[in-house]
């Protein structure tokens, strides 16, 4: 929160600044102006802030000078202060040197202010010294600001000669020299800025130009910083009493203004004589200035002698501008190196070629902020001619290496990406191939998606350049996680596969273009990988022994990755069939052989191991529905014998479940036998049904859900035949008990009566057909009363009916069955009468159940086949 607050204080001071300010000033009509970045001049007056041109977007820093300032001054000093100031701007836009300030705008004036243009800088001088008056809020990038050795001797060898041109040249003094009047551009060059007090030669052939003496009447500020000022313009007031004079000073006056800046440099802004703006303190140390100065705390040995002689008190013993700029500290590489890219416009692209060549050995000598803004610059400006790119490239590429991340993508990736979109020379890309490890390092994740993916697309395609390809194909895998899926998929993938599949392609491309597939599966899905690439290998125009072992180690990759895995489908059909050839190809030698068998026998055994398993669940799983029918025919018995209420009870629950399972496969080889008997007499009509034999059982499966004691008022819902006895013309007489369902003591063991059915498998099957046909079990020939006569027809219960109500005399002992269909839902349910017996009906649909018929003529039924018991178990 106090973050935000300060930085909510910052913007609101920024902008209440610009509108108290800018507003009325023509220059905000052009420029677009940002943040306080510094300030410079007299007294630090000028406010520096950053901006851009609005017409072209080019950077630029405005310097204000807002009137409400000088309020603190007299009228007098305040309108000679304005005067002077303009004078001032007016000369540094005339002057043209790459040592001297450029202005882009000129000055302009409005009631609030004075501004105008030039180009971007960082701070001045004193800004960078520690004096940081006039900057509100202090920047970040001024605090603990240090510079670096190589700063300084160049920065000074760059105001020596921005003094050269002035003397020499254009025949000025600048009568100022001091940090406030030094501006450090963003490049770190030193610039020479303030000629408000600046005077001129009027005689060309006259080495001396006009200097006009401190005032003690004027406000410091309207004059030159007196703690930098040559002691000659001191020394003339004590002899001539008058301050108001104009003398004749050389070009040694500022060269003395030079040598006091160098000591507070060193010095963190200190200067050697401390004058607090006094012009009669000045005097004073202008006249007893006999000796030069004795302490210099932090000056370089080897530069000290040279202090002292620009410090010298008579000027003739002072050094100029082109005998300090030739002495030894000056011969340092990094300063060389510097000026050399300061005129490399200057050469042709032989001697650039020769220099970029040897500059990487420089760069680790320079500190990192002089090669990003130093250096760095100079090089991009190069970029523009592509034949000299491939000797620049590693220069910066070794910067970058250098730099912070920050660094990089502020200073550095807004040259490269026009580089990258280069074609020829085809080094250019092998260079980038060759530090894609870096740039993979240093580059944001969205830039690399926008800018260093379609280099490497380019790379691919290079057919010219097989080495540019194999780098290519090298470095995509350490990146392969920044590549989202649709892009792996529809751009990057498509170009590996093309490059392996071209018959003209070189064997060292295919087999990288198979190893970088390899490595890229771990960022692929399993669909990717069957649909795409396993289909893709046995369709690579080489069997060279080298591409043979790449693509089985795609295979070994794809087959034991936990989370692809290779289909035993796919193994069994297009794996192995292209393997097996593979194994007698002449060109392998014995250890390829033997990984190729080793992988084929791994598959095998994978597809073996699979396949068992799933057999092996097919037979498990039809064990256990074989065993759950087992344990309901035994639960089936179980509940039959417990209703008969007899001493069977005890003997039925005694059985295993292994005893009844072989009663139950006795039944059906018995069953089996009797339908093979059935099948000479199938037109035979049944006399009667003994109930101790077999035959009495019927083709009848019943839902777990029926209770054998509680369906005789419903009807069978499944695939159930309902039986009941044959009537004749004889009267029938119904056991009361036979209808309300209860077991017969022929089902039972140990039942009273003759022909006891001992079978518990028969007992079980009696009480399915007790159940399903809502009448107790069929009953033996002797348990039958009377036999139906013509004076007592047989007259069956209907469904709901009492049984009781129905009873008739029994005579006949035997019985006949008779299975009627239900009323058929559609013509295909039409039920078909058998041409032999035409009592003999069948149903076509096996879901459709029967019901107890109201016919009375007799219809033999059909003995229980083998192959009917199957069915139902299936």
């Amino acid at each position: 929160m106090d973050m935000l607050n300060k930085l909510k204080s910052t913007v609101s001071t920024t902008v209440s600044q610009l509108s108290g300010v800018l507003p009325g000033n023509p220059v905000t009509r052009e420029y677009e102006v940002g943040k306080m970045i510094g300030s410079a001049g007299p007294d630090l007056l000028w406010k520096i802030f950053s901006g851009y041109k609005k017409s072209t977007k080019q950077e630029a820093s405005i310097f204000v000078l807002e009137k409400k300032l000088l309020e603190r001054y007299s009228k007098k000093d305040r309108d000679q202060l304005v005067e002077v100031l303009r004078r001032g701007i007016a000369q540094l836009t005339r002057l043209r040197h790459p040592q001297i300030l450029t202005v882009q705008h000129p000055v302009e004036e409005s009631r609030e202010s004075l501004a105008f243009a030039t180009e971007p800088v960082f701070a001045s001088l004193a800004n960078i010294l520690g004096c940081h008056e006039n900057v509100s809020p202090l920047p970040q990038q001024l605090r603990d600001y240090k510079l670096f050795e190589v700063e300084i001797k160049f920065g000074l060898q760059q105001l020596i000669e921005g003094l050269i041109f002035l003397h020499n040249d254009v025949k000025l003094l600048h009568c100022n020299i001091c940090p406030e009047s030094i501006v450090v551009n963003q490049q770190g060059a030193f610039k020479i800025f303030g000629f408000d007090f600046c005077t001129s030669s009027q005689d060309p052939t006259s080495k001396l130009w006009p200097v006009r003496e401190p005032d003690p009447e004027l406000s410091p500020v309207s004059q030159s910083n007196l703690d930098y000022l040559a002691p000659e313009l001191g020394r003339n007031h004590r002899r001539h009493g008058n301050g108001a004079n104009t003398i004749g000073c050389g070009p040694s006056a500022d060269m003395y203004s030079l040598g006091c800046v160098i000591v507070s440099i060193y010095q963190n802004g200190k200067s050697p004589w401390q004058m607090d703006g006094d012009v009669e303190s000045f005097y004073r140390h202008a006249g007893s200035h006999t000796q030069t100065l004795q302490r210099m705390e932090g000056v370089p040995p080897e530069l000290m002698d040279h202090v002292r002689s620009l410090l010298h008190p008579t000027p003739e013993q002072r050094p100029d501008a082109h005998q300090l700029v030739k002495i030894s500290w000056f011969d340092d590489v990094g300063v060389k190196t510097l000026n050399y890219l300061d005129s490399l416009f200057q050469w042709d692209n032989l001697q650039k070629s020769q220099f970029f060549k040897g500059l990487p050995q420089i760069l680790p000598r320079l500190p990192e902020r002089v090669c990003l803004h130093r250096v760095m610059p100079c090089l991009s400006k190069e970029f523009v001619n592509p034949s000299m790119v491939p000797f620049i490239l590693p220069c910066a590429l070794h910067i970058a290496q250098e730099a912070s991340k920050e660094n990089y993508v502020a200073h550095i990736l807004p040259h490269l990406r026009p580089v990258m979109k280069i074609q020829e020379p085809v080094q250019i890309l092998l260079i980038f191939m060759q530090r894609m490890e870096l740039l993979l390092q240093k580059t944001p994740a969205e830039d690399v998606k926008s800018d260093v993916l379609p280099m490497i697309y380019r790379a691919l395609e290079a057919e010219a350049a097989p080495q540019i390809q194999e780098l290519c194909l090298s470095v995509i895998p350490s990146f392969a996680s920044l590549i989202d899926y649709p892009a792996m998929k529809n751009a990057l993938m498509p170009r590996i596969k093309k490059l392996c599949l071209l018959p003209s392609g070189q064997l060292s491309v295919r087999v990288n273009c198979l190893i970088c597939i390899g490595k890229l599966l771990d960022n692929v899905d399993k669909w990717l990988v069957l649909d795409d690439i396993l289909p893709m290998l046995p369709a690579i125009p080489s069997r060279d022994p080298a591409v043979v072992m790449a693509i089985l180690g795609v295979y070994k990759i794809a087959l034991e990755h936990p989370r692809l895995g290779i289909p035993k489908e796919v193994i069994a059909t297009q794996i192995v069939p292209f393997l097996f050839p593979l194994l007698v190809e002449p060109g392998l030698s014995l250890t390829q052989f033997r990984a190729l068998v080793s992988m084929v026998k791994e598959m095998l055994a994978k597809v073996e191991e699979e396949q068992k398993t799933k057999l092996e669940s097919v037979a498990a799983l039809q064990e256990e529905q074989r065993s759950a029918l087992g344990n309901l025919s035994l639960g089936e018995s179980k509940n039959s014998t417990a209703s008969g209420g007899g001493a069977a009870s005890s003997s039925g629950t005694s059985n295993s479940s292994n005893a009844v399972s072989q009663q139950i496969d006795a039944l059906f080889a018995q069953l089996s036998t009797s339908s093979e008997a059935a099948t000479t007499s199938k037109q035979t009509t049944m006399a009667s049904i003994p109930a101790t034999t077999p035959s009495m059982t019927s083709n009848v499966i019943t839902n777990s859900r029926i209770d054998s004691g509680s369906t005789a008022s419903k009807p069978a819902t499944s695939n159930m035949m309902s039986l009941r006895p044959a009537p004749n013309n004889t009267p029938t007489t119904w056991n009361n008990n036979d209808i309300n369902g209860t077991q017969r003591a022929n089902t039972t063991t140990g039942g009273g009566g003759a022909g006891v059915n001992k079978d518990p498998v028969s007992s079980m099957i009696h009480s399915n057909l007790s159940a399903m046909g809502g009448m107790g079990a069929i009953r033996p020939a002797n348990q039958w009363s009377t036999a139906p006569s013509a004076s007592q027809p047989f007259t069956p219960p209907t469904w709901g009916q009492s049984p009781a109500a129905a009873a008739v005399p029994m005579q006949q002992p035997q019985m006949r069955m008779m299975a009627t269909p239900l009323i058929p839902q559609n013509q295909q349910q039409q039920p078909q009468f058998n041409q032999q017996n035409p009592t003999m009906m069948m149903m076509m649909p096996q879901s459709t159940f029967v019901q107890p018929s109201s016919s009375t003529t007799p219809t033999a039924f059909r003995p229980l086949a083998r192959s009917d018991i199957d069915d139902l178990l299936s």
